[in-house]
């Protein structure tokens, strides 16, 4: 989702540095628009950042050896780290 807004601020952005030609007594729409570019720019590689820490897992063995029988039991498990717990 943030990766969505970063692209929708950037674009909004450039329409109101590069489109619109429009002067206003209160407010600079070229900077407004450079403003939103950059903060989409921002949001748009913080979304890669959690896109990418979301991604990682973990991997665990165990390995048991039953004393009466004398099998080996290997369990694996691998777990994200939003999983929830127990599941």
């Amino acid at each position: 989702m943030s990766i969505g807004t970063g692209i929708v601020l950037f674009v909004i952005g450039a329409i109101l540095a590069f489109a619109i030609d429009v002067e206003v007594s209160w407010a600079d729409l070229d900077m407004i628009g450079y403003i939103l570019m950059g903060a989409g720019a921002v949001v748009f590689v913080i979304g890669l950042i959690f896109l990418m820490r979301r991604r990682q897992t973990s991997t665990v063995t165990q390995t048991s050896v039953d004393p009466s029988s004398g099998t080996q039991t290997t369990r694996r498990s691998t777990s994200a780290p939003d999983d929830p717990a127990g599941l």
